[in-house]
């Protein structure tokens, strides 16, 4: 059986849905492909399903029209024809990869089956299925381990204790969230999930993962600490996915390489989101993703000036605690040059933090923590990369409560 689609979108997540979404709004009909059974669903608000605070519906994202649930095994570029595992072939005029990321498993002892499959109790945390299966298995007083501290460790553990789990974190490097935040915010995020009751250990590596009957009973660290578990979360990061991409011949770096019309080596080829390499970074965020889409989207529905020359993300995570909301964000450089400004305002009190770094009378990064009123007039700011007023906005801004 063979169908014919001008337009061929693999991958139904954010990228992939808003692409087919986009395209379909301006009159040039997708077909998308997605393997996962469940319906398109907005991957960045798993933690807040395994919190308890959204069912899993709510995250559901609209479907395009058109959505074919099946798992593309291969791409035959001179047929231009995708196969998929149910015998069917799907010819196409212009295919888009939007194929995401997997999880990194990190190479410790005891972290497979005999057959190659994650220990009963063993846990990703990167889809729908991951996030379901864990919120089975957490109750009050289950003691989970959950590996990493970058961002979705954070929030692993977040929801994990939220729900009543005795959570210990363990995280290699010296800090939480060393990539996104500051010495200063990695420490109101600390205070944060201890407050919450999470045991965090920095500059640990685990080594070994300790099985029972094929069920996870504890993890070994290097030092031959060892932690009691009931659960353990994998959080170490991502991948792009691009094995198809290079089963085909496409070229592959740490993503699918792609150019400003988000084009592969193959001109009827594109790649967004998370699988996508531009112009030498791997973004992995929901805005790029979505930037990249509607360029696409332009591009091919006609419009020959379309382009996505890069985003300037900024990453924000809301920490949903017992008591109070903390928010965090972070954008552009966070750590000051020589010759830099540095504005720093904390409120210890009421646990916020705001710095800005300025270069040349322009904003070129920030992180925030607590009470973000100000985060979006800020992020504008920094993303027009305009001069800063001489009349002492920026003050105002990182005081005053309003202007998001």
């Amino acid at each position: 059986m063979t169908s014919n689609t001008r337009v061929v979108v693999i991958g139904a997540g954010l990228a992939g849905v808003r692409l087919a979404r986009r395209l379909g709004d301006l009159g040039t009909p997708a077909l998308l492909v997605g393997d996962e059974e469940h319906a398109p669903y907005n991957r960045v608000l798993l933690a807040e399903v395994l919190a308890g605070r959204y069912a899993p519906e709510v995250i559901t994202l609209p479907p395009p029209a058109g959505l074919l649930r099946t798992r593309v095994t291969g791409i035959d570029r001179a047929a231009r024809t995708v196969d998929c595992a149910d015998g069917t072939s799907i010819a196409y005029d212009a295919l888009v990869l939007a194929t995401g990321s997997n999880p990194v498993l990190p190479p410790l002892r005891g972290l497979f089956t005999a057959d190659h499959q994650l220990p009963e109790g063993v846990h990703a945390f990167r889809t729908l299925d991951d996030c379901l299966g864990l919120a089975k298995a957490v109750r009050p007083g289950v003691r989970a381990v959950v590996i990493g501290g970058g961002l979705l460790g954070v929030s692993a553990a977040r929801a994990l204790a939220v729900r009543g789990a005795q959570v210990v974190l363990a995280q290699q490097a010296e800090r939480l969230m060393e990539r996104q935040l500051d010495p200063d915010a990695s420490r109101l995020v600390l205070r944060h999930l201890t407050d919450l009751g999470v045991e965090v250990h920095t500059e640990c590596r685990v080594r070994d993962v300790r099985c029972v009957a094929g069920a996870v009973r504890s993890v070994e660290l290097a030092d031959g600490y060892a932690l009691d578990a009931d659960l353990v979360v994998l959080a170490c990061g991502v991948r792009p996915r691009t094995g198809l991409a290079e089963q085909a011949g496409l070229a592959v770096h740490k993503g699918v390489l792609v150019d400003d019309e988000l084009r592969t080596s193959d001109p009827h080829i594109h790649a967004i989101g998370d699988c996508a390499q531009h112009d030498g970074t791997v973004y992995g965020l929901a805005a790029p993703a979505l930037e990249q889409a509607d360029a696409l989207a332009e591009l091919l529905a006609g419009d020959p000036g379309a382009r996505y020359t890069g985003t300037r993300s900024l990453t924000r995570l809301t920490l949903t605690g017992a008591d109070s909301p903390f928010d965090l964000a972070a954008f552009g450089e966070t750590e000051a040059r020589p010759g830099d400004d540095v504005v720093r305002l904390t409120d210890a009190t009421r646990g916020t933090y705001r710095k800005v770094v300025v270069r040349d009378d322009r904003l070129v990064g920030g992180v925030l923590v607590g009470e973000l009123g100000t985060v979006g007039a800020l992020a504008r700011a920094w993303e027009g990369a305009e001069p800063l007023p001489d009349d002492g906005p920026l003050l105002h801004l990182l005081t005053n409560d309003g202007g998001s």
